[in-house]
């Protein structure tokens, strides 16, 4: 069971190793200008490697119950899939329920390990391989595995983390199979929680630091990026470095590769960029074609 990219190397590997008799994913969903409705990177995948794919909309009905003991998994293994198993779904594997999860629980439990690991500064994260239960990421752990975030964006780190999880996975289904697994109960009292990244967890504000900044940055989304405004122009900020230029906070000036912004520290040169209505470009092109006068001030959207 899976939905987004984090998943596809962890199904690619698990076939690979094991027979699969069906994937699970959410249903297409309406993407894009016109709202066409696109499959999910994990059902893309399934087709590719000719497995069947399931994409009920929920699992808490009778018929996605039927329609899993119809399948009849040995064991059941999630990853990002986007709902929770209610009881009825744990229980009918006969080998139980295996989750990768893309944090070293029991820290960042929740939707969005990797973009809080990133915010909150962290120098690793990693994988845990865990046994599903009813509660959130609540489940104890066979393996975790760690690497460190070396100044990765979401996506690079989300790439990473997904092969890890992959080697990982298939390490703790060949010590199920033998019966030498162990699994260590998660310590509740130092659990957190990744929430889902808001646009106000990634604004960009004059009053933030350099390294705030640049975190904020690495951890935007496409639904949740970071922004400011601009001589009027709502700009998206794509990709972004210290500069060693000096900018004084909340003033903006140009440079031949791209947009200087004055923190309360420093200074951020962005060199990937999107304005409001247009393609991304790269800070050199916008600069070539900007008429923006120096120190022009900037501020949150």
């Amino acid at each position: 069971m899976g939905t987004p990219r984090f998943a596809v190397p962890i199904l690619e590997r698990l076939a690979s190793e094991h027979e699969v008799v069906a994937v699970y994913s959410r249903p297409d969903a309406a993407s894009g200008r016109g709202s066409k409705l696109l499959p999910p990177p994990v059902k893309v995948a399934a087709e590719q490697l000719g497995v069947p794919v399931r994409q009920p909309a929920s699992l808490r009905t009778p018929e996605a119950a039927e329609m899993l003991r119809a399948d009849a998994p040995t064991v059941l293994v999630v990853a990002a899939y986007g709902l929770i198993l209610p009881p009825v779904i744990l229980e009918i594997p006969s080998g139980g329920c295996v989750n990768v999860h893309a944090s070293l629980l029991p820290k960042h439990r929740g939707a969005a390990p990797v973009h809080r690991a990133i915010l909150e500064g962290d120098e690793e994260t990693g994988v845990s391989i865990m046994q599903m239960e009813e509660g959130l990421d609540t489940g104890p752990f066979a393996l975790r595995r760690s690497i460190l975030v070396d100044g990765l964006d979401a996506d690079e780190l989300t790439e990473r983390l997904a092969d890890l999880g992959a080697e990982a996975l298939i390490d703790v289904l060949r010590l199920m199979e033998s019966g030498e697994e162990t699994w260590t109960v998660q310590d509740d009292g130092a659990a957190t929680y990744a929430a889902k990244v808001t646009k106000s967890d990634v604004a960009l504000d004059p009053a933030l630091s350099v390294t705030d900044a640049l975190r904020r940055v690495r951890a935007s989304t496409r639904q949740a990026t970071s922004r400011i405004l601009l001589d009027g122009v709502d700009i998206a900020v794509l990709h972004a470095s210290e500069s060693s230029e000096s900018v004084p906070p909340g003033l903006a000036r140009r440079s031949r590769e791209g947009l200087l912004l004055g923190m309360s520290d420093g200074t951020v040169l962005v060199d990937r960029m999107r304005l409001a209505g247009k393609a991304a470009t790269d800070g050199a092109s916008w600069a070539r074609g900007s008429r923006l006068l120096i120190d022009t001030p900037w501020s949150r959207t």
